[in-house]
């Protein structure tokens, strides 16, 4: 079974389609960082399968240069990640180029496509800022290029992820047209909202996934097996060593054995060994805040509202809106807020639970709530790297999915 990701991404989708046993015949992705994560993910994955790991756990443990690194990965492996744009002016070079790594592997059809177009414009965060709701932004059609794989490649099976965003923009408008153009190209297709935390992602995180397949097949929308646990978010976070805001532990130690949580999901194993434990610098005046809004959670469960706030430690006069600009990951229940792009930014909305600390997350302790793996290295400086994060979709949810999808295959 082989697919092709679009849109990859750091590649959390693919993750899980991998750990199916899918073979992964391209991944196309614009951004520079995330294809460069790409291709360390596929040099991973080889070098698992050749039983040669101790060559990647020494670069990403700074022992080789990435030059050195590569040289010990086939070519045609890295160039099956293409860093390009999808528009009109390169898809026809795309697909020359997916159907020449089709021809060298000896592939003749795509069993299946995944991904999804960038999401920030369908995004209800997105189109509050924006008066005309975002209607007219040019991402809002990328799904039309996503098609145009369908047609050249006709899987058998597709399936389409984005945010619950583009079930409403336009007024519901744009999301017909994504259906009826999937139809015109020989899909039947049933989307869902599913939620991470549903998947045993200790993570609230909705999000629309659509799946399509050939008409005359006989299949229907999956059905998923959804995940009952007693873990808390802490789970993620408690062996992790704690830092000072702007402390950088590319390479560190863990300072306790791994909750079950983290064994039963395979976040972190035996060989693992501790790496972009990084978090962004602080002033004094957001650790205040970040101090209040943590004892405010642990004594009463209530978030803190910006307007609640003394007058010297606020910076904004906006006194209405985004009132909940300051949030503290829950460490003490089964799931915390969607971690999203936006962390790149700022750490105010993913503050650490640890009021020792006061800081926001660090880069490993995001990818562990999008239940990422300590042996996935990003690449890319620290704002790209939380980025690719919290754009992925969670591998564990990614898992289940290409579970569902393979059956789904296995059926045909």
């Amino acid at each position: 079974m082989n697919y092709i990701d679009l849109f990859a991404g750091a590649g959390g989708l693919s993750e899980g389609f991998i750990r199916n046993g899918f073979l992964p015949v391209a991944h196309v992705e614009y951004d520079r960082y995330a294809s460069q994560t790409l291709r360390t993910r596929a040099a991973y994955h080889f070098l698992e399968q050749n039983r040669s790991k101790d060559i990647y756990f020494d670069y990403i443990s700074a022992k080789c240069s990435r030059e050195d690194f590569l040289s010990n990965i086939p070519s045609d492996l890295l160039d099956s990640v293409i860093n390009e744009e999808i528009s009109d002016f390169t898809i026809d070079s795309i697909f020359t180029k997916i159907e020449s790594i089709m021809s060298a592997k000896g592939v003749t059809n795509i069993d299946v496509i995944v991904g999804g177009p960038p999401c920030q414009a369908y995004s209800l965060v997105g189109r509050a800022r924006d008066p005309y709701g975002k209607e007219h932004d040019p991402r809002n059609y990328l799904y039309k290029q996503y098609i145009k794989f369908l047609v050249q490649f006709k899987p058998k099976i597709f399936v389409f992820e984005n945010v619950p965003g583009i079930l409403t923009a336009g007024k519901g408008k744009l999301f017909d047209d994504v259906k009826r153009y999937m139809n015109d190209a020989g899909y039947n297709i049933e989307a869902r909202t599913l939620d991470a935390s549903s998947f045993g992602v200790l993570q609230q995180r909705k999000r629309v996934i659509l799946i399509g397949w050939k008409k005359g097949l006989n299949l229907s929308y999956p059905k998923f097996n959804l995940v009952n646990h007693s873990y808390k978010v802490n789970d993620v976070l408690s062996d992790l060593p704690e830092l000072e805001p702007g402390e950088k532990l590319n390479i560190g130690f863990y300072k306790q054995k791994p909750s079950s949580y983290l064994k039963n999901y395979g976040i972190r194993t035996e060989e693992d060994i501790l790496t972009q434990h990084i978090c962004r610098v602080h002033n004094e005046r957001d650790r205040e805040i970040y101090k209040i809004a943590i004892e405010l959670w642990k004594n009463e469960k209530k978030r803190l509202k910006y307007d609640e706030l003394p007058e010297e430690l606020r910076t904004h006069q906006n006194l209405t809106s985004f009132l909940d600009r300051f949030k503290v990951v829950s460490a003490d229940l089964a799931y915390t807020h969607t971690v999203v792009a936006h962390i790149a930014k700022d750490g105010h909305y993913y503050i650490h639970p640890d009021i020792n600390q006061l800081r926001s997350l660090s880069v490993r302790e995001a990818a562990r709530i999008q239940s990422f793996p300590d042996n996935f290295y990003f690449e890319g400086p620290r704002t790209a790297i939380f980025t690719q994060i919290g754009n992925a979709v969670p591998p564990v949810m990614a898992e289940s999915i290409a579970c569902s999808i393979r059956r789904m295959l296995q059926a045909i």
